[in-house]
């Protein structure tokens, strides 16, 4: 193997990243260009932390539980004094406990 194919292979055995192109308005690209050079980043920098931190905060928002006040004292109403076992769930713990027990 020549030391050009050598170079060319190492290459390709590079992970590389992911691309993610955007069109936007001149005045956002100049908002946002202005924002990187406040934080000190560069435009790609400063996208990319933008982005992660709002795809984090998506993220957590989609994972959490909103109750009204009604329904979070029903909620720990039930926790406090639980119903008694309805028929049905009766039947679903024996098909556990034959299943798994």
């Amino acid at each position: 193997m020549t030391a050009a194919a050598s170079v060319s292979v190492s290459r390709r055995a590079k992970p590389q990243g992911a691309r993610l192109e955007a069109r936007m308005s001149p005045e956002l690209h100049l908002t946002v260009k202005r924002a990187a050079e406040i934080q000190g980043r560069t435009v790609t920098d400063f996208v990319i932390h933008t982005l992660q931190i709002a795809a984090t905060q998506a993220i957590e928002e989609a994972s959490l539980v909103r109750l009204s006040l009604s329904d979070q004292q029903l909620f720990a109403q039930a926790l406090i004094s639980p119903p008694e076992p309805n028929a049905a769930l009766k039947r679903a713990v024996d098909r556990y406990n034959k299943l798994l027990g």
